[in-house]
């Protein structure tokens, strides 16, 4: 009862003309920005903070956290309609929605499931955040390096294996995802890795034009090379709301996957340093565990729901650690964290009762920043979908230009665009023998993080791996892990062990 008074002091602080503008201005910007490659929800908020300055507290982190929300339903635009992910979280997004905006003609319908699923995600991850904020953050603080280090042990192997046709394929990408995470300086010893002797390589290979390349140069690659052959189904679709809605039987499958990946992302959300990007890997992955109406990859609607809600209650539950413990759930969390010491607060448990207002206006300006985003993105379908309905001539040199925009504006040096270019041709490679891009995306976003925390853990257990297997927590997500690995092969014994049952069977 007292978490309900508290909201609606804190919606009377939101509603206030200043506050309301600040979250529809942060709205309407989290979408552009997290629609255009290059940019992403950190770089957008970490630019806008000193424009923060003179504002209120209060309005502030309103404007800062609404477009930290808002820029999870933009990121999934690009995905969907180029094949180039806005942000890092759409890279799952980006494996159904393309298939289903290109090959099925349905891009008002992909765009739908992603709003819709972003809703879902965001309502569940902002109402645990009200009832239950300070109780999930207590709840990540039990997730040590140890703990770290087991989930996304796991979560690398679960979507390498499980992403594609060949179990194979998807390991070996895998590796050569976190071959590449690993070049540039060490991050505990500051030792330099596979540098060559290059200066550029110091910093590691640059996650933005490393993306970019492997999913939206190669897509141009794969297109320049049909240009006599491709035909767009996109440009036979409605360019109407009304004509893009989607039917009673696409709700009924998108509701129960996007509920799921929700509550998988709100976990994820809570744990430090994991942020929306594991959220939304681990939410596609936990997909692949129930039925599906179409398979996964090829268009499915289940796909992109599992992918945005997780990553939109990701970002929701990351809210949680940063106001109740101090602690970011998140790379952008990190930044606002920042923003919170720069004006004189002080996050944590006496965050919610020495600055009230401020709290709990930021909680109900999310509910303020869901409900505008939605409608927002909504509005947009109609201009969004006429960029598939150009004729493809038209559509390749556009792509083209995104591409090199988004790579030289993220690095700020040609360097990006470089990376950009040979990451398109090897994504183009892999994607021609069909290895899955995906897994190797996954891998070297997490792999840094799973490095740290497995050394961490080994420092503090003196080098002894009993610290991995001590825990209760790290322990079950390790039987997971070895529960993924052993079951291809398991399954394979089997098959070999019933034909041979079948054939002597046959022989008698």
């Amino acid at each position: 009862m007292e978490n309900f008074l508290m909201l609606f002091n804190g919606f009377q602080v939101a509603l206030t003309f200043n506050n309301l503008l600040a979250c529809l201005f942060g709205a309407a910007l989290g979408i552009v920005m997290g629609a255009t490659p290059g940019i992403g929800a950190m770089a957008g908020v970490a630019l806008l903070l000193p424009l923060t300055w003179a504002f209120e507290p209060t309005t502030a982190i309103i404007m800062l956290g609404t477009l930290y929300f808002s820029n999870m339903y933009g990121s999934a635009f690009s995905a969907i309609l180029l094949n180039i992910p806005g942000d890092s979280p759409a890279i799952m997004t980006a494996l159904d929605g393309y298939p289903m905006a290109t090959r099925k003609g349905r891009p008002g319908q992909a765009l739908f499931t992603s709003n819709l699923s972003s809703f879902i995600g965001g309502t569940m991850g902002i109402l645990l955040l009200t009832f239950a904020g300070p109780g999930l953050a207590r709840i990540g603080l039990r997730f040590g390096p140890a703990e770290m280090t087991s989930l996304l042990l796991m979560a690398m192997t679960s979507v390498g294996w499980l992403v594609g046709d060949s179990p194979i394929k998807g390991i070996s990408v895998t590796l050569l995802g976190i071959l590449i995470a690993t070049m540039g300086m060490d991050t505990l010893s500051g030792v330099p890795r596979y540098h060559f002797n290059n200066i550029h390589l110091l910093g590691g290979i640059p996650f933005v034009p490393f993306v970019i390349g492997a999913v939206g140069f190669a897509q141009v690659i794969k297109m320049m090379e049909a240009r006599a052959t491709i035909t767009s189904q996109a440009v036979k679709a409605k360019l109407t709301i009304r004509g893009s809605l989607l039917s009673k039987d696409e709700v009924k499958r998108i509701v129960p996957a996007a509920s799921r990946a929700g509550l998988v992302g709100i976990f994820v959300g809570i744990l430090p340093g994991a942020g929306a990007t594991a959220g939304a890997f681990l939410g596609y992955a936990a997909q692949r565990g129930f039925k599906s109406k179409e398979p996964l990859g090829s268009g499915a609607v289940e796909g992109i729901a599992a992918s945005e809600s997780a990553n939109s209650a990701a970002a929701a539950g990351s809210f949680a650690p940063m106001l109740a413990l101090g602690i970011p759930g998140s790379g952008t969390t990190a930044v606002l964290l920042g923003g919170l010491i720069m004006w004189g607060l002080s996050p944590g448990p006496l965050l919610f009762t020495q600055a009230p207002d401020f709290a709990w206006g930021l909680i109900a300006s999310l509910y303020l920043a869901n409900i505008a985003t939605l409608f927002f993105a909504v509005l947009c379908v109609p201009f969004l979908i006429k960029i598939l309905s150009a004729p493809i001539k038209m559509i390749i040199p556009v792509i083209t230009v995104v591409c090199f925009m988004g790579a030289y504006t993220s690095t700020n040096s040609m360097f990006g665009v470089l990376v950009m270019l040979i990451s398109g041709i090897v994504g183009y490679i892999l994607d021609k023998y069909k290895y899955p891009i995906a897994p190797m995306l996954l891998a070297y976003v997490l792999a840094p993080m799973l490095e740290d925390n497995m050394r961490k853990s080994l420092i503090i257990s003196d080098g002894s791996l009993s610290i991995f297997f001590n825990r209760p927590i790290s322990l079950g997500f390790l039987l997971v892990f070895f529960g993924l690995v052993l079951f291809p092969l398991a399954k394979l014994v089997f098959n070999k062990i019933r034909v041979r049952i079948q054939e002597n069977g046959q022989t008698k």
